[in-house]
């Protein structure tokens, strides 16, 4: 599923939203392109279920927390993020890039994931596909975009 939706996240970043195509045909096109239709229809629910969470007030109740709170992850959250991915969610909300609401929303979408442990660099990507679709993420998707892909020049010490 997850090669479904960064295939999806690649071809379409920069196409306009009036011209994305029905599901219908995007799950021709993605069988097609050699994805299987139970995977696509994992990623299609998985982007569907993405929109609803960032249009309604549908977010987790921890995240309407307070702004110093601290957050406490599941045994099952604990599984899937390691201690790398989560420290790397703690850090984007230290810089601002993710708030408590965006970050609860990234938690939901990786514990959707087929995958049982979730590595550092998938859990960027989701929280790239997070910010790329929220209203007024914009800013937050490309501080985190510079983040990512910016390597230092010269030495690191």
């Amino acid at each position: 599923m997850f090669e479904v939706l960064m295939y999806l996240f690649e071809t379409y970043i920069h196409a306009d939203v009036d011209a994305m195509v029905d599901q219908e045909e995007l799950a021709d096109e993605l069988t097609q392109a050699g994805f299987n239709k139970e995977e696509i229809l994992k990623a299609l629910a998985w982007l569907e279920r993405l929109a609803e969470l960032q249009e309604t007030e549908a977010t987790p109740a921890c995240a309407r927390s307070a702004p110093d709170s601290f957050r406490i992850y599941t045994p099952e959250e604990l599984y899937k993020l390691d201690t790398e991915g989560r420290g790397f969610l703690l850090f984007l909300e230290q810089i601002k890039v993710l708030d408590a609401e965006s970050r609860e929303i990234v938690i939901d979408r990786v514990m959707e994931l087929d995958s049982p442990v979730i590595e550092l660099d998938d859990l960027k990507w989701v929280v790239l596909m997070v910010l790329f679709n929220m209203p007024g993420g914009e800013s937050a998707y490309h501080q985190l975009e510079d983040l990512i892909f910016e390597q230092p020049e010269g030495a690191v010490h």
